[in-house]
């Protein structure tokens, strides 16, 4: 118990700090949006890069990792956007947002630091591989969906293809089977940058937490909270362990980054499409909230003592 206290504490008491800072206005909202803009195009690349440049790559991944993690997805996604839309009543584009707030997880600020402290090195690789996938699926998935054959594919693609985080794994993968070394110069740089980005994320998630608030329709943004926390990591558990072949570790990894919060990304979406947005927000807050009860609950089911 004290060890999963040792992992969930700094996490979420961060999250905590970012949270008062700003309810006490010690800081404002362009405090935590400046703090996000620098993690995700700064901070969270140069920690990517270490840690693939310095880490053996499996020359396979195993598919049930994949299976597991994706098919979960499926379930829970097809569940919220058929709940949003038959048992209240939204239109299909709210419903697609619902169905993206319960399915997709808050992977940076949220999933990152708690993988990363709970697994280490080990867990990286299995880790950013998924957040490579994660993006680029997801939001694929709920664009086809809310725009049907009117999507606009060549903005879609090239959102993907200059988003920094995905650039980041995929440079750091070909430097990494490159064979070069890192110049020390360059590594001098890197160091302290990627120290920066994990307390910076989860400071900005604070901060963003405080911004959004739990607004809507508070009964579905509760059911996307307990789908988003407890029935997708309990369906990746579930596959992971006992359906599919996959190592214990990525297995951990799976189930830990399934029980994150719902993401930032499925607020921007719903402002993007201007539908959904006191929903996703609500689920996002509410689920952030509640996700320091949850994640220990994982922690301790995963065996993390």
């Amino acid at each position: 118990m004290l060890h999963i206290l040792s992992i969930v504490l700094p996490v979420f008491g961060l999250i905590g700090l970012g949270f008062f800072a700003r309810m006490t206005r010690l800081v404002g909202d362009r405090t935590g949006e400046g703090l996000s803009d620098y993690v995700f195009a700064i901070a969270i690349p140069c920690l990517i890069f270490k840690t693939l440049t310095g880490t053996a790559l499996p020359e396979s991944q195993p598919w049930g990792y994949w299976l597991s993690y994706f098919g979960a997805v499926a379930i829970v996604w097809a569940l919220s956007q058929w709940i949003a839309s038959r048992f209240f009543a939204l239109d299909h584009g709210s419903s697609v947002v619902a169905g993206f707030t319960g399915a997709q997880a808050n992977t940076v600020l949220v999933g990152v630091p708690l993988i990363l402290q709970a697994y280490g090195k080990e867990g990286a690789v299995p880790l950013f591989l998924l957040v490579a996938i994660h993006l680029p699926i997801m939001f694929t998935i709920a664009t086809i969906l809310i725009e049907g054959r009117g999507a606009h594919w060549p903005t879609v693609i090239r959102q993907l293809l200059t988003h920094p985080i995905l650039l980041a794994i995929l440079f750091s993968s070909a430097f990494h089977f490159s064979g070069l070394d890192v110049p020390v110069f360059a590594g001098q740089l890197i160091d302290p940058i990627a120290a920066s980005a994990l307390p910076c994320a989860l400071f900005a998630m604070g901060v963003a937490l405080k911004r959004y608030g739990i607004k809507g329709n508070l009964n579905l943004a509760a059911i996307l909270c307990a789908f988003k926390l407890l029935l997708h990591p309990a369906l990746v558990y579930l596959l992971a362990f006992y359906v599919f072949p996959v190592p214990p570790v990525w297995a951990g990894v799976a189930v830990l980054f399934a029980s994150s919060p719902s993401g930032i990304n499925a607020y921007l979406f719903a402002e993007r499409y201007k539908t959904g947005i006191a929903l996703a927000s609500g689920g996002i807050a509410l689920s952030t909230a509640l996700s320091v009860l949850s994640s220990s609950l994982w922690l301790a089911i995963l065996g993390i003592h």
